[in-house]
């Protein structure tokens, strides 16, 4: 039975071809996905929190590294073999000897294991390291790496999940490989995966140490890492807390506590905690193991060592943050003649904060049903935001949640009556997605959760439209316009 929704007014005339182009390019971009989880490659390590100023990869590591085939003959230029080319995850080809975190390879027999957003047959799996001598200062160009694959795998243009194609999930296997056994220190690897069926291929660096063998005998075992994620204040906390099979140690737990703000910056507070902890330990340390076996503290991302007698198996960090009591945020002000055409309106209101804030605003009908909302960084001030609304005329409820930028330690909300007038209207939907999501054919419509209608695509790309994955929810997802249309 079809169902009403709130009136969309038409969207009128023709699309420039610029646009018409962009939205193919942004089709064929999108046709596979995947990354390398274990190892982490470089963008996976953003999302984890182990690298930072990461741009666009520390959302997409899926994405990052898609580019053509065929290297190191063809393919990416020199320089952006890490990105693929892709401008939104240029950072990814920033280069030196201290920007990335690095894994530790204690074992020459290395289980390469992917992840899939958007599967597709591969044709091959590729492993390149990077050469002795290698300069970790320079971009990385086909000169940085031994150009004959360490690893190969033959795919035979086989699903790599067991799912169908474009679902999401883990590989149906790891790809056993061994380092080459005169690599030792800082190198990066270089993985390939060569999708069959488009012209694509994903690059994905992994930043490694290898301490395997005559470097790793020393008896010091890798139980956990000191990420300094966030700036800190004064009076702020941070806990190493040491866990073994029996529970939390106090004995080789350690914390401190941030004197000042200075002190507080995420590479000062790791560095500092690390000091206390090997000040006060001897079966633990935390630091960088470099090339001679030392660990010494630095300032960014530490590891976690413990010695077998000491028992801990992992560390868990506390970072216990004081609210910062004089943060405050409201809606200054709002209008009392909004009036809807169509049903649809571009809502301006204020917003009065003394923090800058992350801040997300959204409208609720009388029905408490979302007809409009936004999230936006304002600075301290006051900030006018706009937001587009479809809805019917009638009572309104606008709800502000502000959350200041400082590690998210301190939440504000504000409340307040809107009255919408004007004209409304209403428009056919089959569902509200995802119910019903296995019936989907060509045609159907949903109301998604944006409040707009959806008409899912034709054959062949139709199917895509019971793929229930947060990249397909019609006008919210990354990927939707693969499998729908706005109406």
């Amino acid at each position: 039975m079809k169902r009403k929704m709130s009136a969309l007014g038409k969207a009128s005339g023709c699309v420039s071809s610029l646009a018409v182009i962009a939205t193919l390019v942004a089709s064929q971009h999108v046709a596979a996905h995947g990354y390398l989880n274990d190892p982490p490659s470089r963008a996976f390590a953003c999302q984890k929190g182990l690298n930072k100023d990461c741009g666009g990869a520390q959302y997409e590591p899926h994405s990052v590294g898609e580019t053509a085939k065929g290297f190191p003959a063809t393919g990416v230029a020199d320089g952006k073999i890490a990105s693929g080319g892709i401008a939104l995850f240029a950072a990814m080809d920033i280069q030196s000897a201290s920007r990335w975190y690095k894994t530790e390879i204690t074992d020459r027999t290395i289980n390469f294991d992917w992840y899939y957003k958007a599967s597709h047959p591969a044709t091959k799996y590729e492993y390149f390291i990077t050469q002795n001598g290698w300069n970790p200062n320079l971009p990385l160009t086909r000169a940085s790496f031994d150009l004959t694959p360490f690893c190969f795998v033959d795919a035979g243009g086989r699903q790599p999940i067991d799912k169908p194609q474009g679902s999401e999930g883990p590989a149906r296997e790891k790809h056993e490989c061994q380092i080459p056994a005169d690599k030792s220190g800082h190198h990066v690897i270089l993985g390939i995966w060569t999708v069959d069926d488009t012209g694509s291929a994903f690059h994905n660096v992994v930043d490694v140490n290898i301490v395997a063998e005559e470097q790793a005998p020393d008896g010091w075992k890798t139980v956990g890492n000191i990420t300094p994620t966030q700036a800190l204040l004064a009076g702020d906390k941070v806990k190493a807390r040491a866990m073994t099979g029996e529970g939390e140690s106090a004995e080789y737990s350690t914390e401190i506590t941030i004197a000042d703000n200075e002190e507080g910056k995420p590479e000062n507070w790791s560095f500092k905690l690390a000091e206390q902890i090997n000040r006060s330990q001897t079966l633990v340390r935390a630091g960088v193991r470099g090339e001679d076996g030392a660990i010494e503290p630095i300032k960014g991302i530490n590891k976690l060592f413990a010695k077998a007698e000491s028992g801990v198996n992992r560390y868990e960090l506390d970072v216990l943050m004081q609210e910062d009591a004089d943060a405050s945020m409201r809606i200054s002000a709002i209008g009392t003649n909004f009036e809807l055409k169509e049903g649809r309106l571009a809502m301006p209101f204020p917003v009065l904060t003394n923090r800058k804030m992350d801040i997300k605003a959204e409208l609720f009908d009388a029905a408490n049903n979302p007809v409009g909302t936004l999230t936006q960084l304002v600075e301290a001030g006051s900030t006018w935001l706009n937001m587009d609304v479809r809805s019917e005329p009638g009572i309104h409820q606008l709800k502000l949640i502000g959350v200041t930028v400082d590690g998210g330690r301190t939440t504000r909300q504000d409340l307040a009556s809107v009255e919408l007038g004007g004209e409304g209207g209403s428009q056919d939907y089959d569902f509200e997605y995802p119910q019903g999501i296995a019936s989907y054919q060509p045609g159907t419509k949903v109301l998604s959760r944006d409040g707009n209608v959806y008409e899912c695509k034709p054959l062949p790309v139709g199917d895509w439209c019971k793929i229930d994955s947060h990249h397909y929810v019609p006008g919210v997802g990354s990927n939707w316009t693969d499998a729908w249309i706005a109406k």
